[in-house]
């Protein structure tokens, strides 16, 4: 048994506004053709002006955390902006980097780069192994990093490490994780591991090209890195940071693009979420106890956690100088100034070992003298040797056992067969006890010399032997009893202490056939497997939230190995998967 929980850094809760970043993307010579120059000038490395598209004898200016010009390179780029949130990560916490900006002003050259200018993305990773192998000089923890990569186009959930699959869908369990059921995810041991899953992947998101971007990307690109890292000694404590990277796919001018056919109704959809993620941004920064509508998107729906979630956000806002973009580069400037003003709340998410740590130490301090359970442990050693007391006790313990074996039984044959090796049983534990007591007494004496001594010692001797046989003879009262109890319970009646019958709760089930019954707890254990939410809902007693619940359930711990382990989903009591059982069951073999 494990609990979750939420740890704040120094024991305080603390709040990190979201950052901004704004990129200018070099000026292009050959779009300039009527000679106007740029249209945005930096002013300092935080300070910008633009020239204002309504009325060009003015100037709009804006403040940033860090403004990159045209020159700014890309490990600059990253130094000062990216890289001091990734520690964030190897510490059980949440941290995310996406670009956002129009249509060709070098989102994806910003976040993947090239052989010779690598991105965000390849320093990123390339930083995290470097964290960890930092970290695990540290021999308290232990370290393991996976990832995931995904696109959404056209409002689908496509998995780019898996190219054939299809539009996933996305939950959230009870601890307001997002979870996406059925996403690969590659474990991966150093850099060139990485690289080897990821520059195919990259390979399969959808692009194409239009009048203003020869590649331009038609989805919004998401890779997740996750990196766990487990306690050695107790309570083994585990924490799992999580680190989103994203490339948006840019807002476009239809006009201007050109777009049409299937090109429109990719521009649409992207623009559709990037105007859904402007209405995000707008219900955060009111502060109004409003609605935030994350699920009108796929894309917040996944940006949930960076935009007023628990994530270390960075927002890296690339812009062009020409005055082509100038309408636009306002735009993704003002939605940038809002987004600034979104604060989310960090904290560490650790799972912590309750009831396992707690049995772990008891077994350790068993066989170490002076501790409780070895005292306990001698104590019961002590009384063992003592006759008549621990004795008596193991041999009662033993007759009870065999009483619980006769309630067992359900058919008179079985009744007969097993009273008569219950009384073979009674008799030799009446020969174990009379030979452990000579032992004790005697000392090794024949028996003539035993029945001698009982003699001599009178009813001293025969108030240790007697109660014994009473009890015995009790037993086989109490067989012949619970003989009775069996026939009963073969008609599905139980007898209870205060004489009333209950139905048993397995007593339909013994008068089903037993192939049949295996066929649909098959079919059952199946469903609960594979079966999407639909299939879920097809089974007695499933809603829509229990089949969430169950798809998170095995998102978390894997497919179920037993029906048994349904108990074990959130909400679902004994009671209840009793009564599933038997709607599911009765319901199928009725087909």
């Amino acid at each position: 048994m494990a609990q979750r929980v939420a740890v704040s850094e120094g024991g305080r809760k603390k709040t990190s506004r979201v950052m901004v970043a704004v990129r200018l993307r070099p000026f292009m010579d050959k779009q300039d053709e009527k000679g106007e120059g740029p249209c945005v000038r930096g002013l300092d490395s935080q300070n910008l002006e633009i020239v204002n598209w309504r009325n060009a004898t003015e100037t709009l200016k804006y403040h940033f955390d860090v403004f990159h010009g045209e020159q700014t390179t890309q490990q600059e780029v990253f130094l000062s902006s990216v890289k001091p949130i990734l520690p964030h990560i190897t510490r059980g916490q949440n941290a995310s980097v996406f670009a956002y900006g129009p249509t060709g002003a070098g989102k994806t050259h910003t976040m993947l780069g090239s052989s010779r200018q690598p991105g965000v993305i390849p320093r990123a990773l390339g930083e995290v192994f470097n964290l960890v192998n930092a970290q695990k000089e540290d021999e308290g923890w232990d370290y393991s990093i996976g990832m995931s990569y995904l696109e959404i186009y056209n409002e689908k959930v496509l998995d780019l490490l898996s190219p054939g699959s299809q539009d996933l869908p996305i939950r959230e369990d009870k601890d307001k994780n997002i979870l996406i059921p059925g996403l690969t995810h590659m474990s991966i041991s150093s850099f060139s591991d990485f690289e080897r899953h990821f520059v195919p992947a990259s390979l399969n998101r959808t692009t194409a090209s239009t009048k203003l971007n020869q590649r331009s990307s038609r989805s919004h690109a998401i890779l997740l890195v996750k990196v766990v890292r487990t306690e050695r000694s107790l309570p083994r404590r585990q924490q799992t940071g999580k680190l989103y990277l994203v490339d948006l796919a840019g807002s476009e001018d239809n006009r201007r693009t050109g777009n049409r056919g299937i090109r429109l109704k990719e521009s649409g959809a992207i623009n559709l979420s990037l105007f859904t993620l402007s209405k995000v941004v707008d219900s955060l920064r009111s502060g109004a106890p409003t609605r935030v509508p994350y699920r009108d998107s796929k894309l917040t729906r996944l940006l949930q956690d960076s935009l007023g979630g628990s994530a270390h956000s960075l927002m890296i806002v690339n812009i062009a100088p020409e005055y082509e973009y100038c309408y636009d580069t306002v735009g993704a400037l003002n939605f940038a100034a809002k987004s600034k003003l979104i604060v989310n709340k960090p904290f560490t998410r650790e799972t912590v070992a309750v009831l396992p740590v707690k049995r772990a130490r008891e077994e350790h301090e068993v066989g170490r003298p002076g501790t409780e359970p070895h005292k306990k442990k001698q104590k019961d050693e002590k009384k063992a040797e003592r006759p008549g007391s621990s004795s008596d006790a193991s041999l009662m313990n033993r007759l009870l056992a065999l009483e619980k074996r006769v309630m067992c039984c359900e058919g008179k044959e079985n009744a007969g067969l097993l009273r008569d090796v219950t009384h073979k049983e009674i008799q030799a534990l009446r020969e174990e006890h009379k030979a452990s007591m000579a032992k004790k007494s005697g000392n090794g004496a024949t028996p003539l010399q035993l029945k001698q001594a009982n003699v001599a010692k009178g009813n001293a001797q025969q108030a240790l032997v007697q109660p014994m046989h009473d009890r015995c003879d009790a037993s086989q009262q109490l067989v012949v009893r619970k003989q009775s109890v069996c026939a009963k319970r073969k008609t599905g009646a139980a007898l209870l202490p205060d004489g009333k019958e209950n139905q048993m709760v397995n007593g339909w089930e013994s008068q089903l056939d037993r192939k049949l019954l295996e066929q649909s707890r098959q079919k059952i254990l199946h469903i609960l497997n594979t079966g999407s939410i639909k299939e879920l809902k097809s089974l007695q007693q499933i809603g829509v939230k229990k089949a969430e619940l169950i798809m998170g359930w095995r998102e978390v711990r894997g497919a179920f190995a037993k029906l048994e382990d349904l108990s074990q989903v959130e909400g679902m009591t004994e009671k209840r998967f009793s009564t599933f059982m038997k709607a599911n069951l009765l319901s199928l073999m009725a087909k």
